[in-house]
C-alpha cells in the first residue's frame, strides 16, 4: 500500500506525521503568539481582523464557531457582537493554543463554551451555527477539503463561511516579501520566540497554500455559493466569504 504524503512547509512528509509536526510548531510558539503576531504584520492582523469581523454581517443572537481560534482575538470580538442571546463556540486542535485562548476570553469576562477539537471532524450538529470562520488555519490542515465541508455542513442555510489566510502576494511585491519571509521573519522568530525553525515553517506554509482563485474553487466544491473574496495589503492576506444556500 502507497502510504499518502502530504506538505509540511516545503517537506513531503506522511500525512499522519503532520497533524504532530504543526502541534510542535504551535505548542512552541503560544506563549510568544500574540507578540510576535503584532511584530510580524506591524499590527495588521488586527485591522485585516477587523475587516473579517465587519463582512461576517454577525448581529445579535447569532450562533458563531471560530474554528482554529487560538488565543481567540475573533472569538472576543464576535462574544461583543452577539450578546447574552448570541452564542461563540472557541476551538482549536492544539491544546497549548487553545488554554490560552480560553483563559484570555475567561479574563476578558466572556465564559465562551470552548472545545479542543480537529476541523476535520467537527463535533456539532448540521445547520447549527450562522457564521463559521477560520483565520490563519486552514494552510495548516492535512485535508483542507475535508475541513472546509465540514465547516459547510455546520452552518445553517443562509449562513457564512469566511477563511481569512495568508495569499498569493502582488507580483512586482513577491521579491521583497520573499526577503521579508525567508530571511527576517525567522530572525525575529529566533530572538523574540527562540524558535527560528517554527517561523521558517510559516514562510513555507504559505506558499504551499492555495492562492486566490483555488480557495475559491475548493469552497465551491464544498458546496458553499457566491463565494468571494478581498484581498488586503497587496494580496499578503485574503478573506474569503461563502454562503450555504
Amino acid at each position: 500500500m502507497t502510504e499518502k504524503t502530504t506538505h509540511f512547509g516545503f517537506q513531503t512528509v506522511a500525512e499522519e506525521i503532520k497533524q504532530k509536526k504543526v502541534a510542535e510548531v504551535f505548542s512552541s510558539v503560544a506563549q510568544k503568539y500574540d507578540v510576535m503576531n503584532d511584530l510580524m504584520s506591524m499590527g495588521l492582523h488586527r485591522l485585516w481582523k477587523a475587516f473579517t469581523i465587519q463582512v461576517s454581517g454577525v448581529r445579535e443572537g447569532d450562533r458563531v464557531l471560530d474554528v482554529a481560534g487560538g488565543t481567540a482575538d475573533l472569538s472576543l470580538a464576535f462574544a461583543r457582537k452577539v450578546g447574552a442571546r448570541g452564542q461563540v463556540w472557541l476551538t482549536d486542535i492544539n491544546h497549548a493554543m487553545l488554554s490560552r485562548g480560553r483563559d484570555r476570553v475567561f479574563d476578558k469576562g466572556f465564559p465562551l463554551p470552548v472545545a479542543q477539537c480537529n476541523a476535520e471532524k467537527l463535533p456539532f450538529p448540521d445547520e447549527w451555527f450562522d457564521c463559521v470562520t477560520v483565520a490563519f488555519g486552514l494552510r495548516n490542515m492535512t485535508h483542507k477539503d475535508v475541513a472546509l465541508a465540514e465547516m459547510q455542513r455546520v452552518l445553517r442555510p443562509g449562513g457564512r463561511l469566511l477563511v481569512l489566510e495568508f495569499s498569493k502576494v502582488w507580483k512586482p511585491l513577491a521579491p521583497a516579501y520573499d526577503l521579508y519571509s525567508f530571511k527576517l521573519l525567522p530572525w525575529m522568530g529566533d530572538k523574540v520566540a527562540n524558535d527560528a525553525e517554527s517561523y521558517r515553517y510559516l514562510a513555507e506554509s504559505i506558499r504551499m497554500h492555495p492562492g486566490q482563485e483555488e480557495l475559491k474553487t475548493m469552497m465551491e466544491q464544498a458546496g458553499l455559493k457566491r463565494v468571494d473574496y478581498f484581498n488586503l495589503s497587496a494580496g499578503v492576506v485574503a478573506l474569503h466569504r461563502g454562503y450555504k444556500l
